[in-house]
């Protein structure tokens, strides 16, 4: 029980519960009425303490990173920006919006016009007040080509943008009530003149400024003086990310007090962590999921035949048996689970048949092996996942040769360059902006390499659909789509699993967003007094 008000306490001091909600699972833990009155009052008096360095041991950094927050596409870029940079607004743990550097965010009745209103008095980290025309730069620089962000997809519906005084207008070519959610983009740090300059600086007006960049290696900053939002983030002197891609020295160094916090924790080892003293597990449910992505174009993934042989050749409960160990759910080949509103959740599940996975292999024409790459950072047990799948292919006579790539450079030379291989996602807001981001033709991120104008259509529709019964049935055609013809093989959606040093440090609150809540676990978190 313990744990459990523990656990509660500090949902509380980080205003993650209410005080009745508090006192209701209290008493739902056998706790008195008095006892339960008296924590309360502790819990919610709990304020951030100030000083001292927070560090996080992190999965992801290569040495091939970069601070352009274009180019984020790993664990460490992706936890690092979420320290120095500031954005438009984010999602809270709950899945509702909090504006950030928008004061707020309005549209015309069509949803085709939308008016970002910036906030007065915020600074970037060169002393310069953050305009209506810096956000109006960073929009525009992420939705040019030429910038390969990870944010295009979801920008590609806007028709034209300009800035009026402290607002930013942007008019869209199709309506879509999503609009404020893809403004949420992690991509989308704001940086003076939009990044253009120089979007590799570092410069934004988040929490920390940067004063240690060594890719692959580390990453560290110093509290911003001048952060406008200081009560909420930014409670430690100092921030640093130690890049430890190897999962057993992540966890010796979070048992040593090298690290107050480390990713990825190993579903096979969660019981061992779990026993650690002072250390705990913290594992959330939420949109993430572990893919086998194929090029739709490349063969000999281009046969719909051979796809779907490998797609029923996969034995989804054995995998999500041995490799997350029940931490995780099973997934059915599109990227989209309960976890989002307007889930389809009438599609049939698909199950491991050789049988069927034979006959349409033998039906492909192909013959010979086929080359699947794999590597310890594309998830936890991806290696382990890639034999058991190769061993269930096995059964349906399909030969799959593994490639075990190394960690540095798995993201930038493996992942959205090679036709077969392993990956992750993390999910995203909404329904339409997880498609738009891997699965629109013209998304960069489009790891499938699946370009289908009628899936590109039926995402137009969903956007600009405010009913919301007939935009459930065009998410419902668009799973199909991409379950049946489409090359992602969705084997599980997984749960974030990281560690803390919570005999340290206070402030952790869950959050579905994604690991590390969501990112901010540095910012957020304070080091106990």
């Amino acid at each position: 029980m313990t744990s459990e008000l523990d656990h509660l306490a500090r949902l509380a001091g980080k205003g993650g519960i209410t005080r009745r909600d508090f006192l209701g699972r209290a008493a739902a833990l056998g706790v008195t009425a008095a006892l339960a009155g008296t924590l309360a009052d502790r819990a919610f008096a709990q304020t951030p303490a100030k000083g001292g360095i927070l560090k996080a041991g992190l999965q992801g950094g290569e040495s091939t990173n970069s601070l352009d927050p274009a180019t984020n596409l790993s664990q460490v870029t992706f936890n690092f920006c979420k320290q120095w940079g500031e954005f438009i607004n984010r999602l809270k743990p709950d899945g509702s919006l909090e504006n950030l550097i928008a004061e707020e965010i309005g549209s015309s009745d069509d949803a085709r016009t939308w008016t970002i209103k910036v906030r007065d008095g915020i600074e970037f980290h060169n002393g310069k007040t953050v305009k209506a025309e810096d956000v109006l730069a960073t929009l525009e620089r992420h939705a040019d080509e030429k910038s390969k962000s990870g944010a295009l997809g979801v920008l590609k519906n806007i028709k034209a943008m300009k800035a009026e005084g402290k607002e930013v207008i942007v008019s869209l070519a199709e309506p879509d009530a999503d609009f404020p959610y893809l403004m949420a983009d992690y991509h989308l740090v704001i940086q003076p003149n939009g990044g253009r300059d120089n979007p590799n600086a570092g410069i934004s007006a988040g929490p920390y400024k940067v004063t240690v960049n060594e890719p692959g290696v580390r990453h560290g900053g110093e509290r911003f003086a001048n952060y406008w939002g200081g009560d909420k983030l930014g409670h430690a002197d100092q921030v640093e990310i130690v890049v430890i891609n190897d999962a057993t020295a992540r966890l010796a160094a979070l048992q040593g007090g090298q690290v107050h916090f480390i990713n990825r924790v190993e579903p096979k080892v969660v019981n061992l962590v779990k026993r650690v003293p002072g250390v705990s597990v913290e594992a959330t449910s939420g949109r993430g999921f572990y893919p086998f992505n194929m090029f739709c174009d490349t063969a000999p993934f281009d046969n719909a035949d051979l796809r779907m042989a490998l797609k029923l050749a996969m034995d989804r409960e054995e995998l999500l048996s041995k490799i997350l160990f029940g931490y995780g759910s099973l997934g059915n080949d599109f990227p989209i689970n309960a976890a989002y509103p307007l889930f389809p959740d009438d599609i049939e599940q698909r199950k491991f048949d050789p049988e069927k996975a034979a006959e349409l292999y033998k039906k492909s024409g192909h013959s010979g092996s086929i080359l699947l790459r794999t590597s310890d950072v594309a998830f936890p047990g991806a290696v382990d996942a890639a034999q058991l799948y190769q061993q269930s292919c096995a059964k349906a006579g399909i030969k799959i040769e593994i490639k075990r790539e190394p960690g540095d450079g798995y993201w930038s030379e493996v992942w959205n360059k090679k036709p077969f291989s392993l990956s992750y996602w993390g999910g995203r807001a909404t329904q339409a902006q997880m498609y738009a981001t891997a699965l629109v033709s013209t998304a960069d991120w489009n790891d499938t390499r699946f370009k289908r104008p009628d899936f590109d259509q039926l995402l137009m529709k969903a956007r600009g659909e405010l009913d919301q019964d007939k935009r459930k049935v065009l998410f419902h055609d668009m799973a199909m789509l991409v379950r049946d013809e489409g090359g992602t093989l969705v084997p599980f959606f997984n749960q974030f699993i990281d560690a803390a040093a919570t005999s340290k440090i206070d402030g952790w609150v869950a959050n579905p967003q994604g690991e590390m809540m969501d990112g901010y676990a540095l910012g957020a978190c304070w080091l106990k007094a």
